[in-house]
C-alpha cells in the first residue's frame, strides 16, 4: 500500500503539480512532506500526516519549516529546526 500512495503522490507532483504556480506554505512541501511521512510512518500514519499537513496549508496561516517528526502526529513540528534523520519502514507483507 506504501508504494501505491507513494506513486500517486509522485504522479501528482509530476504531471498535476506543475500546471499551477507554487503556493505550499511550508517546507518541505506538502507533497515531499507527504512522501516522506509515507516512507517513515508507513501508510495508514503516513497518509493521515500528509492529510493533516494538506489541510494545515492554506492562506490564512504563517507556514514556514514542517519536517516530518519522528514520532507519529497530526500536528505541526514545531520542535526540529533541522531535517531529522528518517528510518524508512519497508512494506509489511502478510503471510
Amino acid at each position: 500500500m506504501q508504494k501505491i500512495l507513494i506513486a500517486i503522490v509522485r504522479g501528482y507532483q509530476r504531471f498535476i503539480s506543475p500546471l499551477f504556480p507554487p503556493s505550499c506554505r511550508y517546507y518541505p512541501t506538502c507533497s515531499t512532506y507527504t512522501i516522506q511521512a509515507l516512507q517513515t510512518h508507513g501508510g495508514l500514519k503516513g497518509s493521515l500526516m500528509g492529510i493533516s499537513r494538506i489541510f494545515r496549508c492554506h492562506p490564512f496561516v504563517k507556514g514556514g519549516i514542517d519536517y516530518v517528526p519522528l514520532k507519529f502526529s497530526m500536528k505541526r513540528n514545531t520542535v526540529d529546526k533541522e531535517q531529522p534523520k528518517y528510518t524508512y519502514k519497508k512494506n509489511k507483507h502478510f503471510h
